[in-house]
C-alpha cells in the first residue's frame, strides 16, 4: 500500500514517474537493458542527458550563456566545489541561516575567507535576515545563500542585490517557485528533494564565471570541465539523471514551474492556517520567511510528539519526525506531495488534537 511519504529527502516522487521507470526497467528505449546497465556513452542515454538539460533550461528560462550540468554526490560536495571554482581573491560572503547554510560557509573556510555577513541562528534560525542592511565584502567573489532551509522551515522571500555574483543553494525548493536565472552567477540543487533519487546534482552557472577554477580544485569538481564534456566526462549517475529526466517531463505535462508553485503555494497555506488556527500546534517560523517546501511544527511535548509521529505512521503518513535539531515534526510537501496528502495530514491532526489536547 502507498502511503503518503514527508521526508525531507530522500522525498515522495510523482507516482506516473516511478510507473513509467518499473515500465521500461527492463528494456529502456528499445536497447533491451535496463537504463542501469545501458553505457553511458550509448546514443540513448546521451538523449537523456541532453532532454534533461534542455527541459532545466526552458522550464527554468536558463540564459544562453549559462551552463545546465548534472554531477556526481549531493549538494554537500558543492559546499566546496563554490570556492574552488569561484574564489579567485580569496573571499567570500556567505549569509548563514540553517544548518546547510553553516556547513557551507564552515566549507568555504578551509579555501579562503569566508566572511559570515548575516546570520539568523540568534533566533534559532526561524527567519531571514533583511538582505538590504547587509554589509557586503568589497572585492568578494561570490555572495553565498541557501534559498530555503529544509530543516528549519524558512525560505528567502527576496534575493540579496549584490555586486558579486550571487550563489544559490535551491536543493529544497529547484523547480518549485519562477526565478529569474540572470541575477544568479550560480544555482545548485541535489535532487533528492524536488527532482530525483539521490546521486546527482545540478548546476547552472554562468559559463564566464567558471573559466578559472583554482589550481587545486580537483578535476572532477572542476564545472567547466563538466560543461565542456555535457555532464559525460565520466560515468554519471545515469539512473539519478534519468528520472530527472521523467520527472522534468513530468513537470512540463502539468504546467511547468508556475503551476508547480500555485499548487505549492496552496498546499502550504492549506496547512500553515490550521496550524495557526489550532489549540495545539505550533509552527515557530516568522510567518513572512516560512518555506512552502518544509513545515515545521511542534505540540510543546516532546513525548506528545513522539505519539504524533508514531500514530501517523499507522495512518499511512510517514517520515514526519523534526530533524534532530529542531524536533518536533516536520511535513516536507515537495512538488510531488499530492494536495490529498496534505489533507489527509490535517485530518489526522484534526483527529490528534481533539485526543490529546
Amino acid at each position: 500500500m502507498r502511503v503518503y511519504n514527508f521526508s525531507a529527502g530522500p522525498s515522495t516522487l510523482p507516482l506516473e514517474v516511478l510507473k513509467k521507470a518499473q515500465d521500461e526497467f527492463l528494456d529502456f528505449a528499445g536497447t533491451g537493458m535496463s537504463v542501469t546497465e545501458i553505457s553511458h556513452r550509448d546514443k540513448a542515454y546521451e538523449a537523456v542527458v541532453r532532454d534533461a538539460e534542455n527541459l532545466t533550461r526552458e522550464l527554468l528560462k536558463v540564459p544562453d550563456d549559462y551552463c545546465v550540468i548534472f554531477v556526481q554526490g549531493g549538494a554537500s560536495t558543492q559546499f566546496a566545489a563554490v570556492p574552488l571554482n569561484l574564489m579567485h581573491s580569496g573571499k567570500a560572503d556567505y549569509i548563514v541561516t540553517g544548518n546547510f547554510a553553516k556547513k557551507a560557509w564552515q566549507e568555504g573556510q578551509l579555501y579562503g575567507e569566508a566572511v559570515k555577513i548575516g546570520d539568523s541562528s540568534d533566533k534559532v534560525y526561524t527567519y531571514i535576515p533583511d538582505v538590504d542592511k547587509l554589509s557586503y565584502t568589497e572585492g568578494a567573489d561570490y555572495v553565498h545563500i541557501t534559498s530555503n532551509n529544509t530543516i528549519f522551515g524558512t525560505r528567502y522571500v527576496k534575493f540579496p542585490a549584490c555586486e558579486a555574483p550571487l550563489v544559490a543553494d535551491m536543493s529544497s525548493e529547484i523547480f518549485s517557485r519562477e526565478i529569474d536565472v540572470s541575477k544568479f552567477g550560480v544555482i545548485y540543487a541535489g535532487a533528492q528533494k524536488n527532482l530525483a533519487p539521490a546521486g546527482v546534482t545540478i548546476v547552472i552557472a554562468k559559463r564566464s564565471l567558471i573559466q578559472d577554477p583554482l589550481k587545486i580544485c580537483p578535476t572532477m569538481l572542476r564545472w567547466k570541465v563538466q560543461d565542456e564534456n555535457g555532464s559525460l566526462y565520466n560515468t554519471p549517475p545515469a539512473f539519478s539523471i534519468y528520472m530527472a529526466d521523467l520527472v522534468l517531463k513530468n513537470l512540463k505535462e502539468k504546467g511547468g514551474v508556475a503551476a508547480m508553485n500555485e499548487a505549492a503555494t496552496y498546499k502550504a497555506n492549506l496547512l500553515y492556517d490550521f496550524i495557526d488556527n489550532s489549540k495545539l500546534y505550533k509552527n515557530n517560523v516568522v510567518p513572512e520567511f516560512r518555506s512552502i517546501m518544509n513545515v515545521p511544527f511542534v505540540t510543546g511535548s516532546d513525548e506528545l510528539d513522539a505519539k504524533f509521529v508514531s500514530e501517523a505512521k499507522k495512518n499511512g503518513l510517514v517520515s514526519l519526525k523534526g530533524h534532530r535539531l529542531v524536533g518536533g515534526m516536520r511535513a516536507s510537501i515537495y512538488n510531488a506531495m499530492p494536495a490529498e496528502g496534505v489533507k489527509a495530514l490535517i485530518e489526522f491532526m484534526k483527529k490528534f488534537e481533539r485526543e490529546n489536547a
